[in-house]
């Protein structure tokens, strides 16, 4: 009872989905009735026809002939409503399906960076383009068996009553034998097939880590150990997957043993009959003909009763993602418009995990145009602040303010675009050089680019591309760690947003360059609040003001001579720089 309750919350929110889709879905159900129709008819004129066949020499030609005109007929309706009833149910699902996998990759779009943070990247990729897949497969077979099978089960009862209903009573009595079984083995499936779709998005996430980290697997020489961790992924999936297809694929074999019983009773019990002169020989072979096409419907289902169940296994993952809380919606927050630059933070405090406090009574007041440089020991919450001031996290207590405005009462969009960020993890898309520089300002003129370019000193390189900044690149490309580094540079020289977070952004630029991008870096946060996170302590001298931070609170506070007067945690970091 608790797994069919697991089922049917799978299918109806699943079937939400199709409601857009009812009228190709009840056009589909139409022809579904004409094509089991006409397909029904067909045994009736079989039956007239055999009647026709006398004996050997003894044939009624005549009578043969419009019988053989309305079959033909007959044949060309069942394949033309045939292929458009697949038109049709192709039509409904792949939209229904594609419809699917918009609201699932929306709402993972809008999910906080915490779930993002804690689940593989491989395991959410297969859940958006394997998963749906396999219930595309599933559903489509699943629809065009269903809406076929039903009404050929009802439209066969009909005609068989019809004609005699004792051996009717028979097909009907031993029939459900084979859906019980279909059951039986079904439920029992389920879980098998949940088991295989978690599997595959494991290992999935495994293959994405490692071929993006082929560099690194190589350079310790750990091809061994991923090729054994894999070969193990793969065995478990193996296991699994045979498991869940082995007691999937009983359920044909068990059907079509009761359907062959079902099958040999009307043989039978028909043979009895036309003995005793209750029936002819045509109508015997038309009931035999029908009692296989009401067993048939039986057989189909049950064929892809792998398919439904491992649809419904991947569907349950999906929905999941579309399940999964977004960040709650801003739109009646108050838009940030006028930024001057000014920066505050209130006894804020926060923790990754409840029990591991991080960040507790964080205090700091930033004036506009002000340079902040914040250094300490790996770990000490550097990076978070950074994720708190864009409200990538919420905090848990306290506030953060800029220019005067509560950050938790502004739109994430408007905060996030006072903000220029070049990280030391670049990210540029697939697309041209000149779309990845200007991705923050997609409306910018080429000679705007070209200006931003020069400025973050990458104009050179680009120039000596193939194709210059028309070079279509993406963040695995032909490029170096530094001239990636230098494109994003350009990026945000190009937008020029009235603060920017530079967290150690020229960590892949030689020193040489560096300087030069230093000089730039100077000239535009000019009168622009800035927060610069960085291990080399020289990149900071200048800085309006250092945050040494240890363990999440603010150790020391001052300008760079000011600390290395106090002799504190910050004059120790400075100074190991220049110990042997």
């Amino acid at each position: 009872m608790k797994e069919q309750t697991s089922r049917l919350a799978i299918v109806k929110p699943l079937l939400r989905f199709f409601k857009p889709y009812r009228a190709q879905l009840i056009a589909a159900l139409v022809l579904a009735v004409i094509n089991v129709a006409a397909t029904l008819y067909a045994p009736i004129l079989t039956g007239d026809a055999v009647d026709l066949i006398i004996s050997k020499g003894k044939v009624d030609f005549e009578g043969l002939k419009p019988i053989l005109m309305t079959f033909a007929v007959t044949i060309a309706i069942v394949a033309l409503s045939q292929y458009v009833m697949n038109l049709c149910l192709n039509k409904a699902a792949y939209s229904a399906l594609r419809d699917l996998r918009n609201k699932a990759f929306d709402n993972y779009s809008r999910l906080p960076l915490s779930y993002i943070d804690s689940h593989p990247k491989g395991d959410i990729i297969s859940r958006l383009i394997a998963d749906i897949e396999q219930i595309s497969d599933g559903l489509i077979m699943g629809f065009a068996q269903l809406f076929t099978g039903v009404v050929t089960i009802i439209g066969t009862l009909i005609f068989m009553l019809t004609i005699n209903v004792k051996i009717a009573l028979i097909v009907v009595l031993l029939t459900p034998l084979s859906l019980f079984a279909a059951r039986f083995i079904a439920r029992h499936t389920f879980e098998y097939f949940g088991e295989q779709t978690s599997t595959r998005g494991d290992l999935t996430a495994f293959v994405q880590e490692m071929t993006g980290n082929q560099k690194i697997l190589k350079a310790f020489a750990h091809e061994r150990e991923a090729e054994q961790q894999f070969e193990g992924l793969n065995r478990k999936l193996q296991v699994v997957s045979v498991r869940a297809i082995f007691f999937s694929s009983l359920v044909n074999p068990s059907t079509r043993f009761v359907n062959g019983l079902v099958y040999a009773a009307v043989g039978i019990f028909g043979a009895v009959t036309v003995l005793g002169g209750g029936f002819t020989v045509g109508q015997l072979s038309c009931f035999l003909t029908y009692a296989n096409q009401y067993t048939k419907p039986f057989n189909e289902i049950s064929g892809v009763v792998t398919e439904l169940q491992g649809a419904l296994a991947c569907a349950r993952r999906v929905l999941e993602l579309i399940d999964e809380t977004p960040e709650p919606d801003d739109s009646a927050c108050r838009v940030l418009e006028t930024v001057d630059g000014r920066m505050t933070a209130e006894n804020v405090s926060f923790s990754y995990q409840p029990d591991r406090p991080l960040v507790e009574d964080f205090n700091i007041d930033v004036k506009p145009g002000q340079r902040i440089a914040i250094v300490g020991p790996t770990g000490c919450g550097k990076t978070t602040f950074i994720n708190l001031l864009m409200r990538f996290y919420e905090v848990d207590g306290g506030r953060i303010t800029v220019s005067g405005v509560n950050a938790a009462g502004c739109t994430r969009d408007s905060l996030r675009g006072a903000f220029g960020m070049v990280l030391q993890d670049t990210w540029l898309r697939h697309g041209t050089i000149r779309d990845n520089i200007a991705y923050g300002r997609p409306d910018a003129t080429f000679a705007e680019v070209e200006a931003a370019a020069k400025a973050a000193h990458c104009d050179r390189f680009i120039r000596k591309l193939e194709h210059g900044y028309d070079e279509v690149i993406s963040d695995e490309g032909m490029l170096s760690a530094g001239q990636k580094q230098l494109l994003c540079i350009a990026r945000v020289m190009l937008a020029l947003p009235p603060m920017l977070i530079l967290d150690e952004a020229t960590s892949s630029i030689d020193t040489r360059t560096e300087l030069l991008i230093q000089q730039t870096f100077d000239e535009m946060m000019q009168g622009r609040t800035s927060f610069i996170i960085a291990h080399r302590l020289s990149t900071i001298r200048h800085a309006d003001c250092i945050l040494v931070m240890n363990a999440g609170h603010i150790a020391e506070q001052g300008t760079h001579e000011e600390l290395l007067r106090k002799g504190g945690a910050y004059a120790e970091l400075y100074n190991s720089q220049f110990e042997c």
